[in-house]
């Protein structure tokens, strides 16, 4: 993917291939401008690559899009403050006309989030982690096949963090739905993902394809065992551009 800017073409990603399996959690993991928020607007047809081609079952991701295949949580839960929950959930419904049909899914998403109670609750009268939750109950309405995630924990404090970290573990394992997850931190990629792809600086291209073989499920005891601190620190030393882990 090359941009064109007033100062010249800026290319942000290049031979930067991977293949992602159904169910599968993958998080994209390196420094700032290296192309991850790139990547998934490439795959959620936001954007449109300058070479190369993408597929999402074996279409392009403009067909992918078109029958609602992907569901995008962004780092800030971009609702609409004057809707309530419920109403925010509903949201990709009401614009495909669907929305009175959806009602139930929505309600029984809000539960499956956590936050039964809160349907007529506004974004105002809700902390950041149960705004993010409201967020991913609207990308899943449309029940897609592949959840984008773009750092949608990183404005967190840590506590909620990690328990939101928790919280998408159960959602994605009772959904089903494949996940491409971006983040800025080595342990929450170790603790979600079945690989993790650290992608080098620009031009962004994968530096490394690291399998996490942790045991599933997890909890938060993993993260005190030999094996994800190894994980954690194979990641660390290629981001710090040590020495590729044996």
């Amino acid at each position: 993917m090359t941009f064109s800017t007033p100062a010249g073409p800026v290319q942000a990603l290049a031979n930067a291939s991977l293949t992602i399996a159904p169910r599968e959690f993958v998080s994209l993991l390196g420094p700032s401008g290296c192309g991850k928020s790139t990547l998934l607007r490439l795959v959620a047809d936001i954007l449109v690559p300058t070479e190369g081609r993408i597929e999402v079952g074996g279409e392009p991701p403009g067909v992918a899009r078109r029958r609602r295949a992907f569901g995008f949580v962004f780092q800030d839960s971009t609702l609409l403050p004057w809707r309530n929950a419920l109403q925010n959930v509903l949201l990709p419904l009401e614009i495909g006309g669907d929305a009175r049909r959806g009602r139930p899914d929505a309600l029984a998403l809000l539960e499956l989030v956590g936050l039964r109670g809160f349907e007529e609750a506004y974004p105002w009268q809700l902390s950041g982690g149960m705004r993010q939750r409201v967020a991913i109950a609207r990308a899943l309405i449309t029940r897609p096949q592949v959840l984008l995630m773009d750092e949608p924990f990183g404005a967190l404090d840590e506590i909620t963090r990690e328990h939101m970290n928790q919280e998408l573990l159960r959602i994605w394992e009772a959904t089903g739905t494949t996940i491409l997850f971006v983040t800025h931190s080595s342990p929450e990629a170790v603790f979600l993902s079945d690989r993790v792809l650290v992608l080098g600086a620009r031009p962004g291209r994968v530096k490394l394809e690291l399998p996490i073989e942790l045991p599933r499920p997890r909890d938060p005891a993993v993260k005190e065992t030999v094996e994800f601190a190894r994980h954690t620190a194979a990641l660390r030393r290629v981001l710090a551009g040590e020495a590729r882990p044996e």
